[in-house]
């Protein structure tokens, strides 16, 4: 059965017109609710970008999900990735982003991910889909006081995905002496990424970093990468980072203000892990430029195309074993 309101990444619009109302996501947030304590879940981890509606809908959500008797724990602005780690680290049963990744302001969206980091798969968001629409049409059916869900705010969530990021990097290394200009797309990073950079020993320049609930990924971000560009090349920086509204796409400037698209850091990132003993291939889409393909026939590494999104991406590397794969969009 075809999905109504769930696409390739959750559920997005306009908010205010359906489906992204208070009372749509309200009523999602028993849905869902109730299809995962069904498998278990106890709690769930509520993350969102800095968008002005994310207050209105996270609590809309909130509610949602206590009325189905499940506890929240609010992890206020924070990246998507952050979500999908902390999940698992604060013992949450799932996780939720309220984001519209790279849209405007007036967009927003509604992700679910599982205890795993993976988002939900197509059986779990038809049932969800099955129970939303009862409750489309005949209102929701709250547990019993006693039962019903508790919030609670997470502590120093940005820190502990902060901690994260650096434990990937490898002690060996160091930024030190690297100027790079960062781009948070005035986004849920804009507190995470400059620090990482920073407590990795680099300078940091930080543009697109006061979020102030319209100003997201406005002329700024992985989406629009002229002043970063700009700023590269101004202060005669190493390298430009940007990044888009929830922080899960990531595109460069070399210092000569020159974009590198996802295609490219896929590139460098395959060559570099073959150098390094890597035996596996790359996962790309569709989308993804012939000449990464070509590029990485001549080092004999292995490549596949799925279908367009980061879902297919994720379950084509489960599929091979494979640990590289990525968009052209970052």
């Amino acid at each position: 059965m075809s999905q109504q309101y769930f696409g390739t990444d959750g559920i997005r619009g306009k908010v205010g017109e359906f489906p992204m109302t208070p009372d749509f996501v309200m009523k999602l947030g028993w849905a869902a609710g109730v299809v995962l304590a069904a498998d278990g879940t106890k709690e769930v981890l509520v993350g969102k970008d800095t968008r002005a509606s994310g207050y209105m809908l996270e609590s809309a959500l909130e509610a949602g999900l206590s009325a189905a008797g499940v506890n929240i724990a609010l992890a206020g602005p924070i990246p998507t990735p952050a979500v999908a780690y902390l999940a698992s680290t604060f013992r949450a049963d799932a996780g939720v982003v309220i984001s519209a990744s790279h849209n405007p302001y007036y967009d927003n969206g509604i992700k679910f991910f599982g205890r795993s980091g993976a988002k939900l798969g197509s059986e779990q968001q038809q049932a969800i889909e099955e129970k939303l629409q009862y409750a489309l049409e005949n209102g929701i059916d709250c547990v019993d006081s006693e039962r019903l869900g508790k919030a609670r705010r997470v502590e120093d969530a940005a820190g502990r995905y902060i901690e994260f990021c650096k434990g990937t990097f490898s002690s060996e290394l160091s930024l030190e002496g690297l100027t790079i200009v960062v781009d948070s797309a005035n986004g849920a990073a804009y507190k995470v990424a400059p620090s990482v950079f920073e407590e990795l020993g680099a300078k940091v320049i930080n543009i697109a970093n006061t979020p102030n609930g319209i100003n997201i990924n406005n002329n700024c971000g992985a989406t629009s990468l002229d002043s970063l560009s700009k700023a590269v090349t101004t202060n005669k920086a190493d390298l430009g980072i940007a990044v888009d509204g929830d922080a899960d796409r990531i595109m460069f400037v070399d210092s000569q203000g020159e974009v590198v698209d996802g295609d490219e850091i896929l590139f460098l990132m395959a060559r570099e892990a073959k150098q390094a003993g890597y035996k596996g291939g790359v996962v790309g889409t569709l989308m993804s430029n012939l000449g990464l393909e070509l590029a990485l026939k001549e080092l004999d590494i292995p490549f596949v195309r799925t279908k367009v999104g980061d879902r297919y991406v994720v379950e084509k590397l489960k599929e091979t074993g494979w640990r590289i794969g990525g968009e052209t969009s970052g």
